[in-house]
């Protein structure tokens, strides 16, 4: 059961402090795929400042590696958005999740909290949103450390020229997969999550078959994000 009426949402400095050292030392990793991507785009003919601005307003890893296999001047800008939307579109269930307790915050902080969410600092502020505990301050904390080392990793990457090329090589696109996997395994458990999950995961397995390609993360995450919309207006849990 969701309580929403015991000020879950609050947060304060010390709460944020705690969310970005928890997420510091995950962050090391995100800083050398970082790395990689500032080399990569290096490579694509993108200016440094250019580099490192994407990283710093966009903010989104797989997406921006996706950019840049589509750069050139033969794409147009909607393929690209249409293309950053697709893979970013699992924010929308994230926002669904959440929602039980972003709702209770001002607009500004609300939007401001969720440009810093990202896979890890969701998962673990649901743990914490699990165990009846605030998790607002986790979600900005370990978002501020995953972004800081984003962006260090990039400006690295545009300096360094190349000393790590492949971090799949060495095993490290595996180091965020196995963190969300404890987070979900140690995380709550209702009906409510495992519905959402439920309808996420039956339409983005019918969009694949069906669909054209890459459709099913949009379409996973928007059904995921409807079903858990109406779960909270329908069937608040106290």
């Amino acid at each position: 059961m969701i309580d929403v009426d015991n000020k879950l949402h609050e947060f304060d400095r010390h709460m944020v402090w705690v969310g970005f050292a928890k997420l510091a030392p995950i962050s090391l990793f995100v800083a050398v795929f970082g790395a990689a991507f500032g080399l990569a785009a290096t490579q694509a003919g993108l200016s440094d400042t250019v580099i490192v601005a994407m990283s710093t307003l966009v903010f989104a890893g797989a997406s921006q590696f996706a950019a840049l296999e589509l750069w050139g001047p033969d794409v147009s800008l909607i393929t690209l958005v249409i293309t950053v939307f697709a893979i970013n579109a699992r924010h929308l269930l994230m926002g669904a999740t959440l929602y039980p307790w972003l709702q209770h915050l001002p607009l500004a902080k609300r939007y401001g909290v969720m440009l810093v969410a990202s896979d890890a600092n969701w998962a673990l502020s649901m743990q914490a949103f699990g165990s009846r505990q605030p998790g607002i301050g986790l979600l900005l904390g370990g978002g501020l450390a995953i972004w800081l080392s984003w962006v260090i990793g990039t400006w690295l990457g545009v300096l360094s020229g190349g000393a790590i090329q492949s971090p799949k090589a060495l095993g490290l696109d595996m180091v965020m997969g196995c963190f969300l996997l404890a987070m979900v395994v140690g995380g709550d458990k209702n009906l409510r999550l495992l519905v959402i999950w439920i309808v996420a995961a039956c339409a983005s397995l019918l969009a694949y078959r069906f669909l054209p390609e890459n459709s099913h993360v949009v379409v996973g995450a928007v059904a995921g994000g409807i079903a858990g919309t109406i779960w909270t207006e329908s069937k608040h849990e106290h």
